[in-house]
């Protein structure tokens, strides 16, 4: 081939390519991927993260500030021990206290006990005893700061209408008070109306094993005893949380002379100056002549009938100061005042 037949068909060639390249369209889509290529080498295992770094391990360590608190919480009341929630599972009126799920319910939503008795279209949680979270807001931070408690609100209670704020004891007020007074038992004609001065009492003729505030506060016990908060509401900065767990958290929940000695300097147990052996005397007194009068029957219980306020106040009383469970030690004025006058009205 010639020269000129040579250079002539790379001019022509050299036209085609740029030809070629300066029509190119749009790019087209992307194709599948393609196989994953082999895996690379394992790299080297980094460091651990020390304990430190773990919030975790603000509760859960080696210490007992979880264990101490549960094991004590076993044996109490409110743990396992205590099965009133086993036996008001599914009890809608008696949950938002006796099961520690329905509580944290309640709480949440804002509610006394009544409200949540009484609500419709509740549906019950799994029944739980008042574990850790029922008064703690456990794995919420997942720090110390998930021991705060779920409320501390001041409580308007339910039956008495008046308010009970004492910190950390409010908690405890939501459910620690009377269901019912005395007044929660007239009795009534044929035609319903109440006949001043009569009461039908029952087998319940108490206020609920629950009455602690009420006693603290002189509220409740019945007849025309003026009460007045005891130095145990006035004088504390917690209340209940002051002397049933003190300083070292306590969750058996019973008083200890420890916590008493903050205040009684040379207290040696619970019966302060004696208060409880003369608030016991006066009540064992109060129960036999109750017992004597058909009040009162072989188990300790009111027999129910219909009775006058003579004999329904000092039924009332021993209902109320049994029901405390404190033998006066929340309110021994009061509690003494009520027994006096109590015991005045039987022979």
């Amino acid at each position: 081939m010639s020269i000129k037949k040579l250079l002539l068909l790379v001019a022509v060639l050299l036209a085609a390519v740029f030809v070629l390249t300066a029509c190119a369209g749009p790019a087209g889509p992307t194709g599948p991927a393609g196989p994953a290529g082999p895996a690379g080498a394992k790299g080297d295992t980094g460091p651990l993260p020390a304990a430190a770094d773990l919030t975790c391990t603000e509760c859960h360590n080696n210490t007992t500030l979880l264990d101490g608190k549960i094991y004590a919480w076993e044996g109490s009341r409110h743990g396992p021990a205590g099965v009133t929630w086993e036996e008001e599972a599914g009890n809608q009126s008696c949950a938002g206290c006796h099961e520690g799920s329905s509580f944290i319910d309640r709480i949440a939503a804002g509610q006394s006990f009544a409200d949540y008795g009484s609500a419709e279209g509740i549906t019950l949680p799994d029944a739980t005893p008042q574990t850790c979270r029922t008064c703690h807001q456990i794995h919420t931070t997942y720090t110390q700061d998930d021991f705060a408690l779920r409320t501390t609100a001041p409580v308007a209670m339910v039956i008495s209408g008046q308010t009970f704020d004492k910190g950390m004891g409010n908690l405890c007020v939501n459910c620690h008070q009377a269901r019912r007074y005395m007044a929660n038992f007239p009795n009534k004609d044929a035609a319903g109306v109440v006949i001043a001065g009569s009461y039908k009492a029952t087998i319940r003729f108490n206020p609920h094993l629950s009455n602690q505030s009420d006693m603290m506060l002189g509220v409740g016990g019945g007849g025309t005893v003026a009460g007045t908060p005891s130095a145990h509401y006035t004088m504390t900065t917690d209340a209940c949380v002051t002397c049933h767990l003190g300083e070292s958290a306590n969750h058996t929940y019973d008083a200890t002379v420890s916590a008493c000695v903050a205040c009684h300097t040379d207290a040696v147990d619970t019966d302060i100056n004696g208060a409880v052996t003369e608030i016991q005397a006066k009540y064992d007194a109060l129960k036999a002549a109750l017992t004597t009068a058909g009040l009162v029957d072989g188990e300790g219980g009111a027999v129910a009938g219909t009775y006058e306020e003579a004999q329904a106040f000092p039924l009332w009383v021993y209902g109320y100061i049994t029901e405390d469970g404190s033998m006066g030690v929340h309110n021994p004025k009061y509690a003494n005042d009520l027994l006096d006058a109590a015991l005045a009205l039987l022979p």
